[in-house]
Order: C-alpha cells, then sequence, then structure tokens
C-alpha cells in the first residue's frame, strides 16, 4: 500500500518530530564530511604516518559518501525512505565506533570507508521522504527547516572535531558522533512503529535499480535539474573552496581565523534558514533564484575586490544566504523530478551535485596556483547570476507549459 500523497491532508500533517529527527541525522551526516580535517595532525602522530597518509581516511569517506547514494536512492523507493535512514543512522553509528576503536590507519581508513557508505542515504533519501509527506506548496519552507541540520553540522563539524580532538583525544570525536546517529536512529524507529504509513515505500517498485536511475533520466526536466546543480556545485563550490588560502595569503590571517570563514558562510545559510518561509512567500521560486544569482554575483565580487578580511566576511557571509536561496529551489524540485521514483531522483541530484564539487575545484586550482584566487571568485561572479537567471526564465517557462 502506498503512502499518502504529498497533496492529501495526511501527508500535510506529517509530524513535526519526523523532521526534527531527520534533520538531526542530516547534522551528523554533514559534520562527518570535514571532521577529521583539523585531526590529521593527531592521527599522523598516532599512526607514525605523514599527515599526507593520514588524509587517506578524509579521502575514503568523501568518496564513498559521494558514490554510495546511487546504491541508497533506488533501495529507498523499493523499500521506504524512512526505514533506510534510520538503518544507515545506526550503521553509521557502528561504523564511528570503529573509528574510535581503530589501531592503525587501514583499520581507520577502512572504518571511515563504511561510515561514508552509510551516511550518504541519510541526507538524499530524508529529502525525498519530505518529497513523499508534504504537499509542494510547504515543501520549500519544510526543507529549508531540515536544512537547519545539515547547515549547523557544516558550520560546527570541523570545530568539533578540532575542540574534542585538543580536548579529549581524536577518538573522542568518533564516539560522539555515533551517539548523534543513535539519537537520531533510534527513536525513528520508534515513530515508525507508532506510525507505519511513515515508513511505507511511496509506491509499487519501479523494477532494478538501474532501472529507477533511466526512470528519472528519461525526463527533459529531470535532466535540466540535475545539470543546473552540477554546473552550480562547480562554480560555487570550485571558488568557495579558495576562499581560507585567499584570507591567509592577501591578509595574512591565520589558519584559525581562516575557519571563521567557512563558519561565516554557514551563519548566512542558517539566515536564510530562520526566514525562508518569508522568503519564499514573498519572492516565489523564480524570485529565491534571480535575487539569489545576484547575491551570489554580489558576494564573490566583494570576495575579489575586497579591501579588508572584514569585506571579504561580509562577502562570505552573503554568498551562504543567496547560495540557499538558490540551491533550496533546485533541492524542492529535485524532490520533484520523479516523484514515482523520488529516492533515485535525490540520489542523482547528490551525485551530480558531488561531480560538480568534484570538478571544479581541479579546474580552479591551477589558475589560483597561478594568479591567485580572485579571479576564480570573477569567475563565479559572472556564471553563478548567469545560470540562476536561465533557471528562473525556464521555470516561467515550465510554469507556462503546465497551465497551458
Amino acid at each position: 500500500m502506498a503512502s499518502p500523497s504529498p497533496s492529501s491532508p495526511a501527508a500535510a500533517a506529517a509530524p513535526t518530530l519526523a523532521l526534527v529527527l531527520l534533520s538531526i541525522a542530516a547534522f551528523a551526516s554533514a559534520a562527518n564530511m570535514r571532521v577529521i580535517d583539523p585531526l590529521l595532525v593527531q592521527l599522523s602522530a598516532a599512526f607514525d604516518v605523514s599527515v599526507g597518509q593520514a588524509s587517506i581516511a578524509a579521502t575514503a569517506f568523501l568518496f564513498a559518501n559521494g558514490v554510495f547514494v546511487l546504491v541508497h536512492g533506488p533501495f529507498g523507493d523499493r523499500y521506504g525512505k524512512m526505514p533506510v535512514v534510520a538503518l544507515a543512522c545506526l550503521g553509521a553509528a557502528l561504523c564511528c565506533v570503529f573509528s574510535a576503536l581503530a589501531g592503525s590507519l587501514g583499520w581507520l581508513t577502512l572504518a571511515r570507508f563504511l561510515t561514508g557508505v552509510t551516511s550518504s542515504a541519510i541526507i538524499p533519501l530524508a529529502m525525498a521522504w519530505v518529497g513523499d509527506n508534504v504537499s509542494y506548496e510547504r515543501r520549500q519552507m519544510m526543507l529549508a527547516r531540515f536544512l537547519t541540520g545539515q547547515t549547523l553540522g557544516l558550520m560546527t563539524g570541523t570545530a568539533m572535531g578540532g575542540a574534542l580532538g585538543d580536548w579529549l583525544g581524536w577518538r573522542s570525536v568518533f564516539w560522539v558522533l555515533a551517539g548523534v546517529y543513535v539519537v537520531a536512529g533510534l527513536p525513528l524507529f520508534v515513530m515508525m512503529r507508532q506510525r507505519p504509513d511513515l515508513a511505507r515505500a511511496a509506491g509499487p517498485s519501479q523494477g532494478s535499480m538501474v532501472g529507477q536511475m533511466l526512470t528519472v533520466l528519461k525526463r527533459p526536466w529531470a535532466l535540466t535539474v540535475v545539470a543546473v546543480v552540477a554546473i552550480e556545485g562547480g562554480a560555487f563550490w570550485g571558488a568557495f573552496t579558495f576562499v581560507g588560502a585567499d584570507l591567509h595569503d592577501r591578509f595574512g590571517l591565520s589558519f584559525a581565523a581562516v575557519g571563521f570563514a567557512v563558519a561565516a558562510f554557514g551563519a548566512g545559510g542558517f539566515t536564510y534558514v530562520l526566514v525562508s518561509s518569508h522568503l519564499v512567500r514573498l519572492l516565489g521560486e523564480r524570485g529565491l533564484c534571480t535575487w539569489g544569482g545576484v547575491g551570489l554575483g554580489i558576494a564573490f565580487a566583494g570576495m575579489a575586490l575586497a579591501p579588508s578580511p572584514e569585506v571579504e566576511f561580509a562577502a562570505v557571509y552573503l554568498s551562504g544566504v543567496s547560495f540557499y536561496m538558490l540551491h533550496n529551489t533546485l533541492q524542492t524540485h529535485g524532490t520533484q523530478m520523479a516523484p514515482e521514483a523520488r529516492g533515485a531522483g535525490m540520489a542523482l541530484f547528490a551525485l551530480c551535485l558531488f561531480i560538480g564539487q568534484a570538478a571544479g575545484v581541479p579546474l580552479a586550482a591551477p589558475i589560483v596556483d597561478r594568479w591567485g584566487a580572485p579571479p576564480v571568485f570573477w569567475a563565479a561572479a559572472v556564471v553563478l547570476p548567469v545560470l540562476a537567471f536561465i533557471f528562473a526564465a525556464l521555470l516561467k517557462r515550465r510554469a507556462a507549459r503546465l497551465r497551458a
């Protein structure tokens, strides 16, 4: 039996607690992406290897997190998104325990790889679950609220790893993350026991996992959305990755101070979350894209021209607000690309974002090495507004076609 359609009263009444628990799970998943970075020096000393060799533990997680989402998306469509998320939470918790107990770099690397495999299911399937259970009219606001956990995870992951690593040792970081996963996963199982309708698959199986992916890719609008998110990921992260290096090279900031740049971006994203309901009502989807693009253009131009670190920090904050204005709109359409295979659709969405990020940074790196970061900031200042305006125009055309 399928779960209620997104427009039904039961769907509109999807419990707030479910969204809170999914947001906590997203916090742990997002924090895990960067939590190991400040621990590399400790890991190199603990395992008697170089920092470069120790970084394989970080690379293993990121690789698994980017690739295995393709498996989880169709799996969630077939067996239910919330059950897969809950199992992923407990699986990730167990893998974090293995990380905390690691006696060698090889053991830790394997544990981090498995953590990436399990944790990668959480964010895309949680968003797909929102798509199944929340009407389209309310979905963007609900996804923005869900983003609270993900944004806080990105904001605090590096700081949490550094602080706990300094105070209690590197193993404590993984014990804490394991606890956060359990805090989300176990209550999800309790909720599914009380509300079985929340655990059901959205509809009948769409065949094999490959078949479900093809179902999504056959739709022109789905191809448009994933192409835009790939370009967005490459243009934004290809430039933003070098903000820290630019602050250090141009203004001589310490690496500790540079860490606040990531926090400023997260603070901007969190600001968007707080006011998203008002912005969605005031601007609509096309307005969010347009003004998000304008904000990104101003932000990256500000980074390129910044006469002081304070100005660049303000630009980084603006980039956080503006990025989520555009990206949250893309996420909303990602949940609607193929309603009958929503998990597969969000898996492709997440994969294309990952591919864009993976391509953007190496393309920008030689430019930064030769001319510094400002040229790639200028490139982002042009590409991202143009992309946002194009997507806004496509949204207008699509809306007119649907009304016809």
